[in-house]
């Protein structure tokens, strides 16, 4: 088992495939896309897997596949398959924005994945275009409803932006009374590809109070260990709903994730300016034996809390990057 020196045990593994996206979110990127990462800088398929081998081989048991957009890189579906089949690993789960996904929903049920993220930032058509800035609000609510069908657990990922989409939070939330989804609301992050600072009025306690006023029998249920949501019910109500402050940071002490860039960085945390490039250290040769080295010397240097990571290693621009550079 992996072991950072505050005694946090990794178990979770977040792999970024690629950082291209079919999507221009404004929350994450600017409206002309990013410079994205060169062809040969790109992780192969072979070294995304041998990555993640050595990992589930160390006690990792848990990987995300996030981006980008997953299914923007070539035939991942079929190293989807390939990681599913790993030893070791007993969760496998995805995150999307769910504009390409509809058609492979049999195949991620076929290997196992029992969740999937979806990205969905509000339930109007219009607003949908406005934050996204492409018309394809359809094609994520014919994924929302092929992922029901088939049975995956859905928890749905909304940013919450002052001016955006507040009026956006009760209609979601009304979403869990009839239909088996989570769904969840994120603060934003300054993570947005240019120099626009946030001013985060709705913060955690923001977005509860306000949901409150809507549901005042909203209760609080158990959390899951290591959730970075803090999670609600309204009795009655089928789903859950959950809060997660990843602005204001509140669930850093007991973080069990690492994170792996599509070009093969590994950080210990998101608000890491730095890290080890697993790709590079592949590419000069390295056993697995020499990669596991580096990989539990980097688990010792985690940061406490993404505060710490921050000021010690995130400079003024890297706080603009793009989270799909980083790796959702």
């Amino acid at each position: 088992m992996l072991t950072d020196k505050f005694g946090r045990n990794i178990n979770y593994l977040r792999l970024a495939i690629v950082d291209r996206c079919n999507l221009r979110c404004t929350y994450c990127m600017p409206e002309n896309g990013l410079t994205w990462i060169k062809q040969n800088e790109l992780m192969t398929d072979e070294e995304m897997l041998r990555i993640c081998s050595v990992f589930t081989k160390m006690g990792v048991d848990k990987i995300r596949i996030t981006g980008g957009e997953p299914f923007v890189r070539k035939n991942s579906i079929e190293l989807i398959r390939k990681i599913s089949e790993l030893d070791g690993l007993t969760d496998l789960s995805l995150t999307t924005n769910g504009l390409l996904t509809e058609p492979y929903i049999p195949e991620l049920k076929k290997f196992g994945i029992k969740s999937v993220n979806l990205s969905l930032d509000t339930l109007d058509k219009d607003r949908f275009f406005k934050i996204t800035r492409r018309n394809s609000f359809d094609k994520v609510m014919e994924t929302l409803d092929g992922l029901l069908q088939h049975h995956i657990k859905v928890k749905i990922n909304t940013v919450v932006m002052e001016n955006e989409n507040i009026e956006d939070i009760i209609p979601l939330v009304e979403l869990t009374k009839d239909l088996p989804v989570d769904v969840r609301f994120i603060e934003e992050m300054p993570f947005n590809g240019g120099d626009t600072d946030i001013s985060l009025k709705w913060n955690f306690s923001q977005i509860y109070r306000y949901i409150k006023e809507y549901f005042p029998e909203i209760q609080k249920i158990q959390d899951p260990k290591n959730s970075t949501a803090y999670n609600y019910n309204v009795p009655g109500f089928t789903g859950n709903i959950g809060i997660i402050a990843a602005y204001t940071r509140s669930f850093c002490g007991d973080c069990n994730r690492i994170r792996i860039t599509p070009s093969g960085i590994l950080r210990t945390c998101l608000y890491e300016g730095t890290g080890i490039n697993l790709k590079d250290e592949i590419r000069m040769g390295k056993t697995d034996e020499e990669l596991k080295d580096i990989i539990i010397n980097s688990i010792q240097n985690k940061p406490k809390d993404g505060w710490e990571a921050q000021k010690e290693s995130l400079t003024a621009s890297q706080i603009h990057q793009s989270m799909a550079t980083i790796g959702g």
